[in-house]
C-alpha cells in the first residue's frame, strides 16, 4: 500500500505546482499580447490599438517642423563696420575757407572727439544737426555730414571714424568648437559663416540643431538643412544670440530587446525598424516579433485620421502593433515613424511564458519527487 500512496505523489506534486503558478502569476518583463488586447477600447479599455499599415504610417508621420520665419529670411547682409547704439566716433572737418563755421582763425580743421551715438542710435554734429548713426557705416555717415554743411560751407572735407565700441557682434554659445562674441566681418555676415569662424559643431551633425535668438525674435533648423537649403544661410545682425544643440527627443525601449532604456534619437526622422537597431534588436531567446507595439498619446486631430472617426475629444491612447513576421511587417516597420515620448515595447514569446512555467515546476517536483524516493525506502 505504501508503494501505491507514493505512485501518485509526482502528478500531484506538479498539479499542485501548476495551481499555485497559475494563481500567482509568473515573472515577466511586461503585459503580454492577450493582456495588452484586453485593455483595448473594443473591451472596454481606454486604449485604441490599430494595426499599422501604409495608410496609418503616413497619417502619424509627423515631424518637428523647424525654419526661419521671412524676416529672418528676408533680413540683408549688414557690413563690418555698421555704427551701432553706443559707440563712440570721431568727426575731423576741414572748411575750404580761413573764417569757417567751426574751425578757429589758426586752424581750417575741426576735431570733434568722442562723439556718443545715442540709444536712439542718433549724433549731433554743430551746423548739421541730429544725424541718424545707428546702421549706417562710418562713409554713409561722412556723406550725410558732408551734404548738410555744403549748404553753409563750401567744399567742406569730412572724416568720420569708430574710436571706442565693438561694432556688430554676435554670440555663439553651446554645442560649437569656440564659444565666444564675434565680430560679424565681411567673411562671417552669414550664419553658416560664423559657425565655421567658431570651429563649427562640435556633436553629430545629423541630430545638431541651431537656433538664432534676436530680440523678441527666435528661429530653428536643424543643423545640416543649413547647406541642404541655402535660403536658410540667413544674414546676421549685431546683438544675434546663436545656440547650438542636440536634438532632445527620445523614445523609451522596454520588454524582449537588447537593452531596456530611455534612448536619444539618432537622426531627424527615426523609424520602428531603426529604433529597435538602437537598441540591440529583438532578444533572440525570447522576443515575440508578431508583437511588437508603440504605445503613443496622439493629438485629436491625427487619432481621428488614423481611426476614422469625428467624435473624439483630445489626446487619446493609441498602441500601435507591428507584426514582423508579415511578408511586408519589415517595410512596415521601416515606414512607421517613431515621434518623441514614445515607448516602444517587445512581448515574449508564448514559448518564454512557458519556459518558465516549466522552470518553476521543475524545482518543487523535484524536491516532491526526492521526498517520495525516501519514503519508499523506509
Amino acid at each position: 500500500m505504501k508503494s501505491v500512496s507514493f505512485r501518485w505523489a509526482r502528478p500531484i506534486a506538479v498539479l499542485a505546482a501548476v495551481a499555485v503558478i497559475s494563481s500567482c502569476g509568473l515573472p515577466q518583463v511586461g503585459p503580454n499580447k492577450r493582456q495588452i488586447y484586453s485593455g483595448s477600447v473594443q473591451r472596454d479599455g481606454d486604449a485604441f490599438i490599430v494595426e499599422v499599415n501604409d495608410r496609418v504610417s503616413r497619417a502619424t508621420a509627423v515631424t518637428p517642423a523647424l525654419g526661419f520665419s521671412q524676416a529672418f529670411i528676408n533680413a540683408g547682409q549688414i557690413g563690418s563696420d555698421t555704427i551701432n547704439a553706443g559707440d563712440t566716433l570721431g568727426l575731423t572737418i576741414w572748411e575750404n575757407v580761413d573764417d569757417g563755421l567751426l574751425a578757429n582763425p589758426a586752424s581750417n580743421a575741426t576735431l570733434l572727439e568722442e562723439v556718443q551715438v545715442d540709444g536712439a542710435g542718433f549724433i549731433f554734429v554743430p551746423y548739421a544737426g541730429r544725424i541718424k548713426a545707428s546702421g549706417n557705416s562710418p562713409e554713409a555717415i561722412r556723406r550725410i555730414i558732408t551734404e548738410r554743411l555744403s549748404e553753409q560751407t563750401p567744399d567742406p572735407q569730412v572724416q568720420v571714424r569708430r574710436i571706442a565700441g565693438d561694432g556688430a557682434t554676435v554670440s555663439l554659445i553651446g554645442s560649437v568648437g569656440a564659444q565666444g562674441v564675434y565680430a560679424i566681418e565681411r567673411p562671417t555676415r552669414t550664419l553658416s559663416t560664423m559657425l565655421a569662424r567658431a570651429g563649427g559643431v562640435s556633436i553629430t551633425p545629423e541630430i545638431a540643431q541651431v537656433t538664432v535668438l534676436r530680440g523678441g525674435q527666435r528661429g530653428k533648423i536643424w543643423f545640416e538643412d543649413l547647406y541642404e537649403h541655402p535660403e536658410l544661410d540667413i544674414a546676421l545682425r549685431g546683438g544675434d544670440r546663436i545656440l547650438v544643440e542636440e536634438d532632445t527627443r527620445s523614445f523609451t525601449a522596454l520588454g524582449a530587446t537588447g537593452a531596456q532604456q530611455r534612448v536619444p534619437f539618432e537622426s531627424q526622422n527615426l523609424s520602428a525598424l531603426e529604433g529597435l537597431a538602437q537598441v540591440g534588436g529583438l532578444n533572440a531567446r525570447s522576443a515575440d516579433p508578431t508583437g511588437v507595439f508603440v504605445f503613443r498619446n496622439e493629438p485629436q486631430e491625427v487619432a481621428a485620421q488614423v481611426l476614422g472617426r469625428n467624435d473624439l475629444q483630445g489626446a487619446q491612447r493609441l498602441v500601435y502593433v507591428l507584426n514582423l513576421t508579415k511578408p511586408n511587417g519589415m517595410f512596415m516597420a521601416r515606414d512607421f515613424v517613431i515621434r518623441d515620448g514614445d515607448t516602444l515595447y517587445v512581448t515574449e514569446a508564448p514559448f518564454t511564458q512557458w519556459s518558465k512555467v516549466i522552470s518553476s515546476i521543475t524545482g518543487p517536483a523535484g524536491s516532491l519527487n526526492s521526498l517520495s524516493n525516501l519514503a519508499s525506502s523506509d
